[in-house]
């Protein structure tokens, strides 16, 4: 058997291409064999080959249970929360800050996060779990507001973990630290949360919004961040521009105004 792989988004940048690759390779692989495919069986072999393959095997609001089995494993594989169609104004636009590999592939970093990271246990025996279900309740309420907040604390807790780890783990680069400026100066002057940014395990961020597309996807691009028009169900390239610092807070206001 020949197997070629290839991605539409930047490889090994931080923005899922393994996932989608091994998740695309035990699909195509079930399909050519009729393996079985009940709840839970194609996910927990995709989550061998990459953990968070588990969770593209399926499309719209998915999570990714985390079991009890420790011998096996077998309870450890994603399920859908909710589609798509349950919350339609949800938009995504994903920012690529780097088109570069990292420097240290996600599964090395964990591996070494494990073993020296103070901060990891507490994450994934206690802030994760609870995260997990307010989430799972965010969405099936259509809670932007709370969506919002435990995305970017969530995101913000990981990294986190990363600087933590010895030797420490440098993910985001000074473009990523200024879109999350953009986003959080932004819910700041509208005084509710209309965006919320995550970072994967590299410098790339998505940021969700819902009806506000001209709003959040304006003020990145007032704050120089965003190069092009016609962003929706687009891949953005983004830039520091010179003085943002100066000038973010008044480019936010300007705009939310108009």
């Amino acid at each position: 058997m020949h197997v070629v792989s290839e991605n539409n988004f930047p490889t090994a940048a931080g923005l899922a291409s393994s996932a989608a690759g091994f998740a695309a390779l035990v699909r195509a692989i079930a399909d050519l064999y009729q393996l079985p495919q009940g709840p839970g069986d194609l996910s927990k072999i995709a989550r061998q080959g990459s953990g968070s393959a588990c969770r593209s095997l399926f499309g719209d609001y998915v999570a990714w249970e985390i079991g009890t089995d420790d011998e096996t494993g077998d309870d450890s594989y994603a399920v859908q929360v909710a589609p798509a169609s349950h919350w339609p104004e949800m938009r995504a636009a994903i920012l690529v800050v780097s088109d570069k590999k990292k420097s240290v592939s996600r599964t090395v970093g964990m591996q070494t996060a494990v073993k020296t990271s103070t901060l990891f246990k507490e994450r994934a025996e206690s802030i994760v779990p609870l995260r997990m279900g307010l989430m799972k309740k965010a969405i099936l309420e259509r809670d932007f507001e709370t969506f919002a907040e435990l995305t970017m604390k969530d995101s913000n807790s990981f990294h986190a973990v990363c600087l933590d780890t010895t030797p420490p783990i440098f993910y985001l680069n000074d473009v990523s630290r200024n879109i999350i400026a953009v986003v959080e100066e932004l819910n700041r002057v509208v005084r509710r949360k209309v965006a919320a940014y995550t970072f994967d395990a590299g410098p790339n961020a998505v940021i969700y919004y819902e009806k506000m597309e001209g709003v959040v996807l304006g003020a990145l691009k007032r704050a120089g961040l965003v190069e092009v028009d016609g962003l929706q169900g687009k891949i953005v390239e983004v830039r520091t521009p010179e003085g943002f610092s100066e000038k973010l807070g008044g480019v936010l206001a300007q705009g939310v105004s108009r």
